[in-house]
Parts: C-alpha cells; sequence; structure tokens
C-alpha cells in the first residue's frame, strides 16, 4: 500500500535539494567566472552531508535505510530522492503521488542575488534547464522555472526557453516586475503564452515575500533561532507576513485586468499558507462595492474580483491549518494538498495531520483537494 492509499493524490508542492555542481553542466564558462557559487567558495557542513547522501548510492543497507519510510524519514539533503532523479521516482512510487511540481530550493536564491541583469537571467536559464533536466526521468515530475518579471523582453524569451526545455510551471516574483506591476501591458505577451500552452504561473515562498521590517527587529531583545535553528531562514513574525505579498500581487492582477484579458490563465499561491484565502476573497468584493460607482477600471470588470480569483487560483495550506474549516467557509474548489517533500516543514504525515480537520467532507470534496484542483490547475484532462 503507497501513502496515498487508493485516492490519486497530486502533490502541488516539492523541492529538489541541489548539490552544490547542481547549475554547472548549464551555465557558460563567463558565467561561471561571475556567479558565486552555489553554496560558497569554500567546503562547509552542506558538503559533508551531500558526501554522506552519495555514499548511498550503490549500498544497499544505506538505501534500504533511506526508503523505509520517506515521508517520515530523514528530510533536506539527506532525504531520498533529494537530488537524484531516479531515487525520486522511487519515492514517487512509495508516495503513490500521480505527478508533483518541483520547485527549487538553494540555486533560486543564487539567481536572484545578482543585480546584473545578464547574470540574473543567465542564472535563471541555467535554472530552468537544471530543473527540467532533474524531471526528465519520469513524467509525474513536474518542473516549475523561474523567471524575473524585470525585464519584459527578456522574460518572454525566458518563458519560451524554459517551457522548450520542459518544465510545467513558470513561478514569478509576488513583488513587483522591476519597478512596475506585473498587470502592466508590457508583460501581456508572458500571460498569454502561459494562456495559450495551458502553463500556470506560480507563486512561491521567496521570490517578492515579505518579511518583517527590519526596525521591528530592534526590540531589544536577543534574536531568537529560525525554524530549523539556523541564522537565515523564517521566524514567527515573519511566518505572520507570508499572505501579504501574495494578496497585493494578486489584487493587481485583478485590477489591473490581467485576469479580465486572460480568462483561460490559471495559477498557484504556494507554501504561503491558506486560511487567509476565503476573507480575502471577501475583502477584494467589499474594496469593489465601495469603489466601483466611482472608479472606471471597477466599473468595465465583468466579474467581481472573488470570482476572477475563483476561476484563476489556488492556494496551498500549511500542514496543522484547519483545511477542512476553510474549505466549508472558502469553497472546496480553493485549495489543493502539498507535501513540501524533503523539507521538514512538510511534517512526517501531510496528509494525516490535512486530514485530522477534514471530518465531515464527503468523498467528492476530499477528491477536490487531493486530486480535482490541481487538474484544472494545470489542464490536466481528468
Amino acid at each position: 500500500m503507497t501513502y496515498s492509499g487508493e485516492r490519486i493524490v497530486y502533490d502541488a508542492d516539492s523541492h529538489v535539494m541541489e548539490p552544490r555542481e547542481w547549475l554547472n553542466p548549464f551555465l557558460d564558462a563567463d558565467l561561471k567566472e561571475r556567479l558565486v557559487p552555489l553554496y560558497g567558495r569554500k567546503r562547509n557542513r552542506i558538503d559533508d552531508i551531500l558526501d554522506e547522501a552519495k555514499a548511498r548510492k550503490g549500498n544497499a543497507e544505506a538505501e534500504a535505510k533511506a526508503f523505509e519510510n520517506p515521508i517520515a524519514g530523514p528530510k533536506g539533503w539527506l532525504a531520498a530522492g533529494a537530488f537524484d532523479p531516479d531515487e525520486r521516482v522511487r519515492v514517487l512510487d512509495d508516495f503513490g503521488f500521480s505527478g508533483q511540481l518541483v520547485f527549487a530550493t538553494a540555486a533560486l536564491g543564487l539567481a536572484r542575488r545578482s543585480e546584473d541583469e545578464g547574470v540574473l537571467y543567465g542564472a535563471c536559464h541555467a535554472h530552468n534547464h537544471a530543473m527540467a533536466n532533474f524531471c526528465s526521468s519520469d513524467p509525474r515530475l513536474m518542473g516549475v522555472a523561474y523567471v524575473p518579471l524585470d525585464n519584459a523582453e527578456r522574460a518572454l524569451n525566458e518563458v519560451h526557453a524554459a517551457l522548450a526545455a520542459g518544465n510545467k510551471a513558470i513561478m514569478v516574483s509576488a513583488g513587483p516586475a522591476g519597478e512596475q506591476s506585473p498587470g502592466h501591458p508590457d508583460l501581456d505577451p508572458i500571460w498569454a503564452k502561459l494562456s495559450e500552452t495551458k502553463t500556470p504561473f506560480m507563486l512561491h515562498i521567496g521570490p517578492g515575500t515579505k518579511t518583517q521590517p527590519r526596525a521591528f527587529q530592534n526590540n531589544g531583545r536577543e534574536r531568537a533561532p529560525d525554524l530549523h535553528g539556523g541564522g537565515e531562514n523564517l521566524r514567527f513574525a515573519d511566518y505572520i507576513m507570508l499572505s501579504f505579498a501574495p494578496q497585493v500581487w494578486l489584487t493587481a492582477m485583478v485590477y489591473d485586468g490581467v485576469f479580465e484579458r486572460f480568462p483561460e490563465l490559471r495559477g498557484g499561491v504556494i507554501e504561503s499558507g491558506a486560511g487567509w484565502a476565503p476573507e480575502f476573497l471577501r475583502e477584494l468584493d467589499l474594496g469593489y462595492r465601495s469603489f466601483s460607482k466611482t472608479d472606471r477600471y471597477l466599473k468595465d470588470m465583468q466579474l467581481k474580483p472573488s470570482e476572477y480569483i475563483r476561476r484563476a487560483v489556488k492556494f496551498t495550506p500549511f500542514p496543522g491549518e484547519d483545511v477542512g474549516r476553510m474549505m466549508r467557509d472558502g469553497g472546496t474548489d480553493l485549495f489543493m494538498f502539498s507535501s513540501d517533500y524533503p523539507h521538514p516543514e512538510g511534517t512526517n504525515d501531510p496528509k494525516g495531520r490535512f486530514e485530522r480537520t477534514m471530518d465531515g467532507l464527503d468523498d467528492a470534496e476530499l477528491d477536490r483537494f487531493y486530486r480535482t484542483n490541481f487538474e484544472e490547475m494545470m489542464s490536466i484532462a481528468s
């Protein structure tokens, strides 16, 4: 029996834990010189972890231990299938997932840190090809490319390249598109391309995510460690703000008319929580009712703001959120299952944690969460 049991399950959020050499085959020589190496120039603890994980290849005893119970087993670079595509296929078999979106972990941050536009787009191009290469081993693996929207022409070229490489979704920043709105007409060719190819956009924790302003950290207290005990991850006050950037971004896409101009456009808000989504839709409609008598852009809308979002966007809750309550409150058409594998935030039993809140939901409603909403976002025929 697989982890999914007899139910068809799609996983809307998983990750690859990139080894140090992840980008190298896809970087030209000049870019290798200009880009800081993944995990820095000096050997560090990550290299030790990677060496340990790589050493189990061909070691029957070590491989058997890694696959005893992957969902609850070691996470991060030590997890089964963390960076080895053959192992990841075995993990999918063990989980019984019919498909799995795969996002980056560290390489994306490396690309985004550059202020040089050539390095930024070059690094993202390498990342997107590395992602497609990892996912090429099995059609159930669906690579998520990342495309900065700062330069509309370059962004469109990279969308074409990322899709040609085999990626199945395009992640964009939840912040502004450089110095303009993601709803600016200059970016319409990108939304048109995604609509025509039935490729969803993705907002994911990371690019554009809002964190606690630095001044608020000046509170006369020693700064607490992050969730994993390290120094550069999210903390409590940042967690509370995870939904802020997606709300601003989605509001712009509604108000600027993108969802009106491109009714086939689909997307997902991933690893930003989802309990906020039903109230966000109500607030959008309240604003519409309050301002539509005087705002000509609102007057021109054919649908209520919430209806554009409900048609176009799906959300992934965190394990531990009350999914049953939010489905009864906001409807069954908004939310999707995700494991976050092999990140530890996904917990040792995400499916079990979700289902503890789902008493009273019938099989069709559960199927929405595990299968149908994902299929609609990805334009997968049932």
